[in-house]
């Protein structure tokens, strides 16, 4: 189910769950909040439309924060005629997050069973199957970590060539 309600001059379509961004309110962080604007409510051929509000039908929020939004900047001047002015604004906000439309409270979130990690020797296991690239398509720090890997001593400093043989000495 969703809902229209107007506030602060403009017009928003809410569902529950829902965070929008309206012009700032006197409410602080936690607090609740409800719409009466509301101007339309429902869901598909059910819906409906207030003459211009509809009574009796609520929206409750809950103020998550109140900022202020990005700086837009105001420049105007005028040609040949040596006027500039900038000035900019920040628009203030209050996050209101909707937690019951029409009287529907939003379901409670369901939180989501940990995962057990695999055991290690799942994961040995896996690290044998997966081919290795062939020693020439590597990059140097593979190189260098193959090497590690296989206890063959090489100097970290050397070329990419240089490592390839001490590698193919050493097996």
């Amino acid at each position: 189910m969703y809902a229209i309600i107007e506030t602060g001059g403009k017009q928003y379509k809410v569902q529950n769950g829902d965070q929008i961004k309206v012009e700032k309110l006197n409410a602080e962080a936690g607090s609740a909040v409800v719409f009466d604007k509301v101007l339309a409510a429902g869901e598909g051929a059910d819906i409906k439309v207030g003459t211009p509000y509809l009574e009796g039908l609520t929206v409750e929020g809950e103020v998550v924060e109140s900022g202020k939004g990005d700086k837009v900047i105001i420049f105007k001047y005028k040609a040949k005629k040596d006027y500039r002015k900038k000035q900019g604004h920040r628009q203030p906000y209050t996050l209101v997050e909707i937690k019951a439309v029409a009287g529907e409270k939003a379901a409670p979130k369901k939180e989501e069973p940990a995962v057990e990690e695999a055991a290690p020797v799942e994961e040995a296991a896996a690290e044998e199957v997966v081919e290795e690239k062939p020693i020439e398509k590597m990059l140097k720090a593979e190189l260098v970590e193959y090497a590690e890997k296989n206890g063959i001593e090489i100097d970290a400093k050397a070329t990419k060539a240089e490592i390839i043989e001490a590698i193919k000495a050493a097996k």
